[in-house]
């Protein structure tokens, strides 16, 4: 047999061990004899003409990955991929039903009033019921008008109406959202 016959299937046993190096348990064993499958290869490739043995160097530099890949992609239908890797759980597997905030999300959009000073955080009422709350930011005293705005990790989040309905002056810059005033950063210029 020729040299560069028992290179190519030095070669050929190489990618076979790297792969069944996934799909059966041997401790590092065959991913081993797969490396020493490859130097081989490329050693005797080289014997035979410099040309050969560049050849596998390539077919082993970028095939043995593509094939590691393939395999690695086809390991979780496999018996023992299917026993070590778990199915992903749906979102009704891990989020458990919480009655609370199902209410709480009903609240979005409703009005209420503060029944404590919110510096963030305070007390709403809306519909006779005391709702704990964080205010979107400015403070707001008791007594004042309010609307839900979203619902984040059982907190309420609200805003003053006041501040839904107040003008805005076009001469106060400080008053303005910054998005108004100054120009967006990824819009190409017209």
């Amino acid at each position: 047999m020729d040299i560069w016959l028992w290179a190519l299937l030095l070669l050929l046993l190489g990618l076979i061990l790297a792969v069944l190096e996934m799909f059966i348990p041997s401790g590092g064993i065959l991913g081993f004899l797969a490396a020493c499958s490859f130097i081989g290869s490329i050693v005797l490739g080289f014997r035979y003409s410099v040309t050969y043995g560049i050849v596998l160097l390539l077919v082993t530099l970028f095939g043995a990955p593509i094939v590691i890949a393939v395999g690695l992609s086809l390991w979780p239908r496999t018996p023992l991929g299917r026993r070590i890797l778990l199915d992903v759980p749906t979102s009704e597997d891990v989020l458990p039903e919480d009655p609370l905030k199902k209410t709480l999300k009903g609240l979005v959009g409703q009005v209420g009033t503060a029944k404590t000073k919110m510096l963030p955080s305070g007390v709403i009422v809306i519909n006779g019921r005391n709702i704990d709350a964080i205010s979107e930011g400015a403070p707001i005293e008791p007594g004042e008008a309010v609307r839900v705005l979203e619902v984040r990790a059982n907190r309420v989040v609200v805003r003053p109406l006041k501040a839904e309905t107040q003008p805005v002056e076009p001469d106060d810059l400080l008053s303005r959202p910054v998005d108004t005033v100054l120009p967006e950063p990824f819009e190409p210029e017209a």
